[in-house]
């Protein structure tokens, strides 16, 4: 921590205070996997009910950078999950809220619950996963969706072991 702005640490740490206090139905954890790096966390994001998504969840790396708030966090999954919006391979998050439409009013818990609104909202005309955009724009919604349940069952821990 040594090194990094005062205020920011102090908002990380009422930020991570908060997450303890409040239950969010997005996630299972919210945390530094590392007490020593206030600025490297890790969360446990849950598929969100009533969709192919539903049962899995899904481990998430967050990097926040010095000027957090004003910058958003880097955010990718590192659990492999079949989306039109999140890289196949890298995990990487196709959100205008991880990027233009970023406010310093959003916390990491906030952010974490816009990305599982993504999972049922998905932009197939702005892909990081083209074969996944492309059964959407097809109109293929029961092949997307089995394609998404194969990968909930192939990658993702399932709620029910946790």
């Amino acid at each position: 921590m040594a090194g990094r702005p005062a205020a920011l640490n102090k908002r990380l740490i009422q930020e991570l205070h908060k997450t303890r206090q409040e239950d969010n139905p997005a996630l299972t954890y919210l945390a530094p996997p590392d007490d020593s790096d206030l600025h490297h966390w890790r969360a446990g994001l849950r598929g969100t009910p009533d969709s192919p998504y539903e049962g899995g969840v899904w481990d998430i790396d967050i990097i926040i950078p010095d000027n957090y708030p004003l910058a958003p966090p880097t955010i990718k999954f590192i659990t492999k999950i079949c989306h039109p919006n999140i890289n196949i391979k890298t995990g990487e998050i196709c959100l205008d809220l991880l990027k233009s439409e970023w406010s310093a009013a959003y916390t990491i818990s906030s952010t974490m619950t816009a990305i599982q609104t993504l999972l049922t909202s998905p932009e197939p005309n702005s892909p990081l996963n083209v074969d996944a955009a492309a059964l959407l724009n097809d109109g293929d919604t029961m092949g997307y969706e089995s394609l998404v349940r194969y990968y909930v069952w192939r990658y993702a821990r399932k709620e029910t072991d946790l």
